[in-house]
């Protein structure tokens, strides 16, 4: 039986500022990738943050598991966490970061269908399946609507990068099935972000060197990037993130995902000048609406159960 319980204002909380955190992502990865490559930044600021997991799991005096199947499930988890962190790198060069924003963060509907598959506590209602169709012709419209003036060839880049993007969610998605359906959701949160981080760094730092994407410009922009997005992003609120993961409801939590693409469309047009089109608009807001009807759905239909009974104990009483 499943034992995590519904969000309380403690998980709202850490939302709200986790997604305001990972709406930064996209938008410095891409103000900085002129002094270094997107990639090379993700597998940098993965090893600087395994090395704060690590020096956690030591001062709490904890072991970690290197070899057998539980480390197997975290080498697992952490290919999957590097091939999003890849796309997501590889995407920044051919689209923008609103765009990389809003197609990552559809992963709260791939969790939601793996977790349908795995999980009884987690099967998807008729209201959610409309929830995940609303979600998909958000997709559609903001991935196949060209820009004003765009030319066949910088279309064919962005809906490349827009792919990568998509492909990213989805890996984020499958990392979060894997968590919640394995051995994984009952170990130290710490040992299962250490495991992504180090995987992550050593293979994309590798991809970097050998794809000849090595230049490294140490300027101040891209040296306080990096450092935000080692200790804050991929220490701090991955560590929350995972945290929660083994907490509370996946389901529940996605509903609040929502909020990382509009921060970051938002942060896209005002710190990267990024162009808006009505039409990506109103696709970006069927895939949040899809998001929202997906995730809140088991939540509502809880609250919906609870308030009778609580009415029928007061009546009795």
């Amino acid at each position: 039986m499943d034992s995590r319980k519904s969000i309380d204002i403690t998980a709202v909380g850490l939302m709200v500022g986790i997604c305001l955190i990972w709406a930064f992502q996209p938008i410095g990865l891409k103000s900085t990738s002129v002094f270094a490559a997107p990639v090379l930044q993700i597998g940098l600021r993965s090893g600087i943050a395994a090395v704060c997991v690590f020096a956690l799991v030591r001062l709490r005096g904890q072991s970690m598991e290197i070899v057998g199947k539980t480390a197997g499930l975290g080498a697992l988890a952490g290919l999957l966490f590097t091939v999003e962190f890849f796309m997501v790198g590889e995407a920044l060069k051919h689209t923008s970061a609103s765009h990389v924003v809003v197609f990552l963060y559809t992963a709260p509907i791939f969790a939601a269908l793996g977790l349908h598959w795995k999980l009884p506590s987690e099967r998807l209602s008729a209201v959610q399946w409309s929830g995940i169709a609303v979600a998909s012709a958000g997709i559609a419209l903001a991935f196949l609507t060209p820009q004003e003036g765009q030319t066949a060839a910088s279309l064919g880049s962005m809906l490349w990068g827009d792919g990568l993007a998509l492909m990213s969610g989805a890996a984020w998605g499958l990392t979060t099935v894997l968590i919640r359906t394995t051995r994984l959701s009952s170990i130290p949160a710490t040992h299962v972000l250490f495991y992504q981080l180090a995987m992550a760094f050593i293979v994309l730092t590798g991809a970097a060197v050998l794809a000849g994407e090595t230049t490294f410009v140490p300027a101040p922009a891209l040296l306080f990037n990096i450092a935000f997005q080692g200790f804050i992003v991929s220490f701090l609120s991955f560590l929350t993130w995972f945290w929660l993961l083994t907490q509370y409801r996946a389901s529940q939590l996605g509903v609040f995902s929502f909020m990382t693409p509009v921060f970051g469309v938002i942060l896209g047009v005002l710190v990267l000048g990024e162009p808006l089109t009505s039409e990506f608009v109103a696709g970006t807001a069927g895939v949040l609406l899809g998001i929202i009807i997906v995730s809140a759905y088991p939540w509502i239909v809880q609250l919906r159960s609870t308030r009778p009974r609580s009415a029928g104990q007061t009546k009795a009483s």
